[in-house]
This record gives structure tokens, sequence and C-alpha cells, in this order.
């Protein structure tokens, strides 16, 4: 094999696994949204899923969400008949918060955070984190793999494998930093009085 072909299934495995670190940070990112703080957010009930007609269903599909105000979510189904479904699977989230509704609207009011409860959802921003860190080096791991199998069939060089497993450490730190970024500005954020 040339070695042409060598820097190039060298340069894919990394694009790929650059491609796959960037995925995990953005889905650990998506999941730091779900971790309430003191403001209301809609994506707070990005997790919730009704039982819908007897199907688990995302309550995006069933409602729209908004935050009319800095303390209050609105979710309003398009099916009113939903709405006791939807209480209940409020209710039964480990969100903590207490629906009411008027028949048209159900609303969420967003209490002031305990000093335990912020240490709590610090907790699990960081559990949050550490399941993306953990994930961001299982692909490291897979890819490193890879890389001392495509050497050992003497597809590349020792240099170009050398090469490749520095460039795909510094993908790896770049990504782990970026979680790392985003952990402590939900701290920040939880934190806030």
């Amino acid at each position: 094999m040339s070695a042409e072909g060598d820097s190039d299934l060298l340069d894919e495995l990394l694009a790929d696994a650059g491609d796959r670190m960037r995925r995990t940070v953005d889905a650990t990112r998506g999941e730091f949204g779900t971790v309430r703080t003191g403001r209301a957010s809609p994506a707070l009930l990005d997790r919730i899923e009704v039982d819908y007609y007897g199907a688990r269903t995302p309550l995006r599909s069933l409602a729209s969400i908004s935050a009319t105000e800095a303390r209050l979510l609105t979710v309003t189904p398009y099916d009113k008949s939903s709405i006791p479904a939807v209480e209940r699977a409020i209710m039964e989230s480990d969100l903590g918060l207490t629906p009411s509704n008027d028949g048209n609207v159900v609303r969420l009011s967003i209490p002031e955070l305990t000093e335990e409860r912020r240490r709590e959802l610090v907790r699990v921003a960081r559990r949050i984190a550490e399941d993306g860190r953990v994930a961001v080096r299982n692909i490291r791991r897979d890819v490193m793999h890879d890389l001392r199998e495509l050497k050992s069939e003497g597809e590349v060089g020792s240099d170009d494998e050398r090469r490749a497993e520095h460039e795909l450490q510094t993908v790896t730190d770049s990504s782990t930093a970026q979680i790392d970024t985003v952990l402590a500005g939900k701290e920040e954020e939880i934190l806030e009085v």
C-alpha cells in the first residue's frame, strides 16, 4: 500500500473520531439543558414522556412548551383530553414540580432552589459531564485499537501511527475541555441565587 493510501486511511479514521467526539459533546450539552436551574426553560421538560393512549410519547410531541415568565412554564397540549396524562408524567418525573391547569393550559411554577437541591443538581450535572468524558475516552480507546491493528497488519508505519495517536489525543483533550467548560457554566447557573 502506498504512503498516500496510509495517510488517507489515517485521516479518515481521525475525521470519524473527531466527528463522533463532537456529537458526544453536543449530546452532553443537550443533557445539561434538562438539569433544572432557578429559571424556567422549556428544555427542562425534554426528558418527559407521557403515556398517551398506551404509547410513551415525548411531551414535546403532544404540546407546545414556553417560558412565559422567568419562573413559569406553560404547557399547552394540542389535545386537551391529554392534560391529566401530561400532569401525571410531570408529577412522576424527577423535576420536583407541581403542575396546575385551567382546562386548557398546564402551568408549572419554578420555585426557588434550596441550597441542598442546588448541591444535588450540581452532582447531577457532574455525573452528566463524567458520562460525556467517558464516552469521549471510549471513542479514543476504540480508535487507538484500530490504529494498532492497522500497524500490526502492516498497513501503516510506526511514524504515521504515532502522529495519528498524537492528533487523536489532541482531539480527545479538546473534547473533554469543551465538556468541562459547559459543566462550569452549568454549575455557575445552578448556584446563581
